[in-house]
């Protein structure tokens, strides 16, 4: 028996064995892409060294063989180092998608292709349980989303994006009508309680899922129900309040406690609301419209866009007459105008500074509106409200012009001199933006746009305990699903501080492949199946949905034309995880990359080369273990490549029930099929 120390642990081990086996036997992880037990030592990967006390050289641990008294350090500067750089050289040829376009641009991380993929297979069940991995509004979210996922798909390339969005509306609703709905597991109580003021997605999710980290969590509303913008800012026709109903009630029964008609700040101080809890999220939303900043807005008939769409929710429409003036181009004016079309309002206009082509409203909100009579006045700028007898009767527009881009990439409106056009309107609604009120919480740290200051990567303010979300916070008002992927993020950053382990968000370091068109010339060209909506004379005199969305035919075909671009094994790809753990960066030896494609000579097994990284163990494990030697190396230098290596194509049959180099594999170049 040999004695040595490795990290600080006492550990023994007998002669002859490696310094990887001795340290893997006593529960310490040495990172290693090319070892396998059963097969002989070979050193390829390069990211097992370790540094040895009195020794200069790094040592290789799965090939080094033990000395007695051996003092091993496997995260030595000079180990994590070359680590590191062995790990950015595999990167820097790696040609794979961690993840799919889809999940990467939600910002909730949303498994879209895993959900979409199931509900190709029939199982929404399965589908929700993924998708409330991260999302505990799906039916509310499918409805209103602007769905980033489908501006990158991937199918973009072959003709059109994945309707994402109209898939997850589908298999929500079609959970929350069944009797044996999926519910989520729940740890043990932990007996800590924290407070959540907002009761909108972004304070919904951070409850939910503290909840089900075995917290005590109750959420703190001012308004008579929960849901906030989802509920007072997006109209009944595109987002069902009984849906939104439907789901709050199932965050309910994941045992989130709800106070409405609470008022921190008036109702009960921030500070005494601070003693009930161990933690506080803020997540209070941006209720309040962006004045337009021109003479007149003072004026009766003048309203912000967002008060508006929330006394139509509160069932106390305002006084907006039959002439109605929208000023703004994204969706809160979309839903204004819609909104006081279905109100009664003979003509409405859109008052919007660009041109259609930088209208950041959804296309299909900016369609629909104009099927159903919104007149569109592109170029135009309020200049002044023009009143009589104290309420707004016309309004003075600037006629505008296009010039040089401005820091979002969007070509600057700039004003046509001494050109005007005057509108006569009975009231105008100002939908240009949203800003957070702060009223009550003066106690928190507010940036220099008035907005509470939270870190980005642990969410905590000024304030000891106390974390802040979504549109209050840092950048302002965004869509729902950014404030429900912070949320998500943050609960498991306020349960590591609970537990006394807080432990900052950090994105990920993924593999992303550099796609063309001609990447899938082979493709099947397939149309985008689209829900029907009803007709736009019908539509506009109601608030019922303007779709049904899909029926099951209609998801499951929709969600068969689905590439699959993410890797199959991004879970258990030890490349990745070591890669993310030693913060690579790969791109410093970026260059050209050897080869790719896939092909499926082994019948049972498809070889990507483009995921390989050569370490050979798929080889070596064929070879001394399965004992068939139907692997090889193939090429020299820069080209070299492994491949399938047989005459008789009756050797293959074995693999149907060997797979073990596929099992092996460390990076996902080998699926079984």
């Amino acid at each position: 028996m040999i004695k040595l120390t490795i990290n600080g642990i006492p550990c023994t081990g007998e002669k002859g064995e490696t310094i990887l086996e001795i340290a893997r036997r006593h529960a310490i992880e040495i990172p290693t892409l090319c070892h396998d037990d059963a097969t002989e030592h070979y050193g390829a990967c390069g990211i097992c060294v370790v540094e040895a006390e009195h020794t200069p050289k790094l040592l290789r641990a799965c090939s080094t063989l033990a000395a007695d008294g051996m003092v091993i350090n496997v995260n030595g500067p000079r180990a994590k180092q070359a680590r590191k750089v062995a790990l950015e050289l595999l990167m820097s040829d790696h040609d794979g998608d961690c993840l799919g376009p889809c999940r990467l641009a939600c910002p909730a991380g949303t498994d879209c292709q895993a959900y979409v993929k199931q509900v190709a297979l029939g199982d929404t069940r399965e589908a929700v349980r993924i998708v409330k991995e991260h999302l505990p509004l799906p039916a509310s979210i499918g409805h209103v989303c602007p769905h980033p996922c489908e501006t990158d798909c991937r199918r973009n390339l072959v003709e059109e994006p994945i309707s994402i969005a109209n898939i997850k509306r589908f298999m929500a609703m079609d959970m929350l009508e069944k009797e044996d709905k999926w519910k989520p597991g729940k740890a043990a109580p932990t007996g800590r309680k924290v407070g959540v003021i907002g009761g909108g997605p972004g304070g919904l999710t951070a409850a939910y899922y503290l909840a089900l980290k075995g917290h005590d969590v109750t959420v703190t509303d001012f308004m008579p129900k929960m849901g906030g913008m989802l509920r007072y800012g997006i109209p009944e026709y595109r987002l069902p309040k009984a849906v939104l109903d439907k789901e709050i009630a199932e965050i309910a029964e994941a045992g989130v406690k709800m106070e409405n008609n609470v008022t921190v700040g008036s109702d009960v101080s921030f500070e005494e609301y601070r003693k009930r809890f161990d933690a506080v999220v803020l997540a209070i939303g941006a209720w309040k419209s962006t004045p337009l900043g021109c003479p007149g807005e003072e004026l009766g008939g003048v309203y912000g866009g967002i008060d508006f769409l929330r006394s139509v929710a509160l069932f106390a429409p305002k006084d907006i007459g039959k002439r109605v003036a929208v000023v703004g181009g994204g969706n809160t004016a979309m839903d204004a105008c819609r909104t006081a079309v279905r109100l009664g309002a003979e003509k409405v206009y859109i008052i919007y500074r660009r041109t259609r082509g930088e209208m950041p409203a959804n296309d299909d909100e900016i369609e629909e509106a104009m099927e159903e009579g919104v007149e569109f006045k592109f170029l135009t700028n309020p200049a002044e409200l023009i009143g009589e007898k104290g309420r707004v009767k016309a309004v003075k527009l600037q006629v505008m012009e296009l010039g040089e881009p401005d820091a979002s990439g969007r070509r600057s409106p700039v004003p046509v001199e001494g050109k005007f056009e005057l509108l006569e309107v009975d009231s105008v609604i100002a939908a240009i933006g949203q800003r957070v009120d702060p009223s009550g919480f003066e106690a928190v740290g507010l940036n220099k746009r008035g907005i509470i200051a939270a870190d980005e990567a642990t969410f905590l303010t000024d304030v000891e305990g106390v974390f802040a979300v979504g549109d209050a916070t840092n950048k302002g008002a965004d869509i729902a699903i950014a404030a429900i992927g912070e949320a998500g993020k943050a609960a498991d950053v306020v349960d590591g501080w609970l537990r006394g382990d807080m432990k900052p968000c950090r994105k990920p370091f993924v593999s992303r492949r550099s796609v063309t068109a001609a990447d899938y010339a082979d493709r099947e060209r397939l149309a985008r199946v689209r829900a029907a909506n009803r007709p736009a004379e019908e539509r506009k005199r109601d608030f019922l949905p303007v779709t049904a969305g899909f029926d099951r035919e209609q998801a499951m075909r929709e969600a068969k034309r689905c590439l699959e671009c993410g890797c199959h094994d991004y879970k258990e790809c030890s490349l990745i995880r070591h890669a993310d753990a030693a913060r690579v960066e790969p791109d410093r030896f970026a260059g050209a990359k050897r080869r790719r494609g896939s092909e499926t000579r082994l019948a049972v097994i498809e070889r990507d080369e483009g995921k390989c990284i050569l370490c050979c163990l798929c080889v070596r494990i064929c070879d001394e273990v399965a004992g068939e030697g139907l692997l090889g190396l193939v090429g020299r230098g820069f080209g070299t490549a492994i491949k399938p290596q047989f005459r008789n194509s009756d050797r293959i049959k074995v693999c149907a029930t060997c797979l073990k180099c596929a099992e092996a594999c460390p990076t996902g170049a080998l699926r079984i099929i």
